[in-house]
């Protein structure tokens, strides 16, 4: 009986029992955010978006949440599989891997303090923006 409610109580507060999901699939699902993220900030940089400051800081936040989350997410299991884009690099070099993160992570957090308007925003963007690039030339499969 104790069983039966505890089941019962985890499925009602959405505890889930099937397996945890990948890394390789995690850091794309995180990726895949951060795409997101990159386009809409991307389309208020051009004016093809109108300028939203919540949204403008909000992909900074999901930018330091991904920056994070995501050295944890290259354990020495997760070199191949599921179409990773993820250079054998990574884990030769994972403390520079690793402080790429963290300069990503704190400057995407200053960015959020800072931007109070879109010309705040253009200004710090494409700083943050730098990082993404520096870090997915040396640590990711090109893509043909």
């Amino acid at each position: 009986m104790k069983r039966v409610v505890l089941v019962a109580t985890m499925l009602a507060l959405g505890v889930s029992f099937a397996a945890a999901e990948s890394p390789i699939a995690e850091r794309k699902a995180i990726m895949k955010k951060n795409g997101d993220a990159a386009k809409l900030g991307t389309q208020f940089m051009k004016g093809e978006a109108k300028f939203d400051l919540a949204k403008a800081k909000a992909i900074f936040a999901t930018y330091a949440a991904a920056a994070a989350k995501m050295p944890s997410l290259f354990p020495p299991d997760s070199k191949t599989g599921e179409k990773t884009e993820a250079l054998p690099v990574i884990w030769e070099k994972m403390d520079d891997f690793k402080a790429k993160f963290a300069k990503f992570g704190a400057d995407a957090k200053d960015a959020e303090a800072k931007v109070t308007d879109e010309a705040s925003f253009k200004t710090v963007f494409p700083t943050v923006q730098k990082n993404c690039g520096g870090c997915h030339e040396t640590y990711r499969l090109k893509k043909s």
